[in-house]
């Protein structure tokens, strides 16, 4: 069994802390968008998008959600099958143990499936990773040492009492460090975190954390050096992942509210005849929908609370303006 390794860091208590908050009101704002399933295949397919980005794929996000959805893409072969594959292993998150060496070798079957020999199986030869200049970064674990390795890594993240945003990380970080296979680490380690995640709070299995790695590559890869080197202390590395997944559900809460008040507004009838005539009265409004105007003033009362509706002017000749910035949405789902 491997030790523990990683040194805590007080700052991921306040890290891990923000997170929760986050969660919850994107949980909270994904349920009230009516656009749940549009909004996760987006983000599947931005995942994928940066998750080969990272290793160089050419593709864009709309030849990507192109080329998963069965249309003809007019780009490098390996590029559209790479983009494929990680959807087809992304698919499959939900019948994957994370703490099996069996459904670890799937995935990766499932990743480099005809773009490599050693497809789903461990590599079979010693690997050193180099930089662009040809300087040797790191050099991988023996390779007749690989599956014990990896054998004893999901076997301490299936026990450790790490938080599971910590203890994914930290695992994400040592199959890098591993290297276990001949290509396709990258791409394993961050499917890897997001199908551990996912154990932990299902929405996980959706959330494009990989889009913010490929944005700061060089701050993903510098996190890597400086947790394995001069000796092995993951730290680094998991502080750049919570950081990662904080400003990835900052990001997604942005979009979500967006959302939820363009849901609101869809299927309020009231706020939607507003739109329309914002000089409408409540007596006129509740006319029109065949309500009782105290329904139409409870209506009107919930929203102008949550910021949605805005009274301008006067009672008599005044107007009603239906909100629909960033601050306004963010406070119809209590954030």
């Amino acid at each position: 069994m491997i030790p523990e390794f990683f040194t805590p860091r007080d700052e991921w208590l306040d890290q891990v802390g923000r997170i929760y908050a986050l969660l919850q009101h994107v949980e909270d704002g994904e349920a009230l968008t009516g656009r749940q399933v549009e909004l996760r295949r987006r983000n599947r397919v931005q995942s994928v998008h940066a998750s080969t980005a990272i290793e160089g794929n050419r593709l864009s996000v709309d030849e990507v959600a192109a080329a998963v959805g069965g249309h003809v893409v007019f780009g490098p072969e390996k590029d559209v099958r790479e983009v494929q594959n990680a959807w087809a292993a992304y698919e499959v998150l939900d019948g994957l143990d994370p703490y099996s060496v069996n459904d670890f070798l799937r995935a990766h079957g499932l990743l480099t499936h005809g773009l490599i020999t050693e497809s789903g199986r461990f590599r079979s030869r010693d690997v050193e990773i180099v930089d662009g200049a040809g300087e040797v970064l790191h050099t991988g674990s023996r390779a007749a040492k690989v599956p014990r390795l990896i054998e004893e890594l999901l076997e301490w993240a299936s026990t450790t009492t790490a938080h599971p945003l910590v203890a994914s990380s930290a695992t994400h970080f040592l199959i890098e460090y591993i290297h276990p296979f001949q290509d396709g680490n990258g791409r394993m380690g961050r499917l890897w975190q997001t199908l551990m995640l996912s154990r932990w709070r299902p929405i996980f299995a959706w959330l494009p954390t990989e889009s913010l790695i490929a944005r700061n590559q060089e701050g993903y890869y510098a996190a890597l050096q400086a947790s394995g080197e001069p000796e092995i202390d993951a730290a680094p590395f998991i502080t750049y992942m919570l950081g990662t997944i904080e400003g990835s559900l900052a990001e997604y809460q942005a979009h979500v509210v967006e959302n939820v008040v363009e849901n609101v507004v869809e299927n309020d009838p009231v706020l939607t005849l507003l739109r329309d005539d914002p000089t409408l009265s409540a007596a006129r409004l509740a006319e029109q929908l065949g309500m009782s105007g105290r329904q139409v003033q409870r209506i009107i009362k919930k929203w102008r609370d949550r910021g949605v509706l805005v009274r301008e002017g006067p009672a008599k000749g005044g107007r009603w303006v239906v909100a629909g910035d960033r601050a306004t949405a963010t406070r119809v789902i209590g954030t």
